[in-house]
């Protein structure tokens, strides 16, 4: 029994790890940002005392596994002194023929993202992106922008531009075939 029940255990992690296998491939990059870079001026809020460009960066997309019907994409700042971090950008059922957008595609007025897709709330109160707005003189935070391949043409829970990006996320969790991430950091003098 013993024998079977290691077996049964590493068949299990193998399992485990066939989705790792496939966030190994899928790739995310921007002109406007690289990974582990600071962003620049143009990608902060202009909402909050921030007065930034407010401008989402133009995202290309590979590698994503076999299977995907959508994409969606957030931005989260871990470091954000409220408790629970904050959702500066949440965007789903990108359709799974889309690997690029513009810059600016954060922008709901501007319409630059494809058809069907929908930018929900952020933590700011409003859909699309909200650039970043860390307190002035707060140590520099760290953003995690993920792209992530998903098993569902549409999310099931996620109806509109008013559902949560904890609600978003909690869909994300079960649906999510692969992901790609850029991390990058953001401060404000005194």
């Amino acid at each position: 029994m013993r024998k079977s029940a290691l077996g049964a255990v590493a068949v299990s992690f193998a399992l485990l790890g066939a989705p790792a296998a496939y966030a190994a491939g899928m790739k995310v990059t921007s002109e406007e940002i690289k990974n582990g870079a600071v962003s620049p001026k143009s990608m902060e809020a202009n909402v909050f005392g921030c007065d930034g460009g407010n401008i989402s960066p133009s995202l290309k997309w590979s590698g994503a596994p076999e299977g995907t019907k959508s994409f969606a994409i957030n931005l989260y700042d871990p470091d954000a002194p409220t408790g629970s971090g904050f959702w500066h950008w949440v965007v789903f059922n990108i359709p799974a023929s889309t690997t690029s957008i513009p810059k600016n595609a954060g922008d709901v007025k501007a319409k630059l993202m494809p058809e069907g897709a929908i930018q929900s709330r952020t933590d700011y109160g409003f859909d699309g992106y909200g650039g970043m707005c860390p307190p002035k003189g707060d140590k520099p935070h760290h953003y995690t922008l993920t792209v992530y391949a998903v098993d569902e043409d549409k999310l099931q829970f996620a109806k509109d531009d008013m559902v949560s990006p904890a609600v978003v996320g909690f869909e994300l969790h079960f649906h999510s075939k692969a992901k790609a991430a850029i991390h990058w950091t953001y401060g404000r003098p005194k």
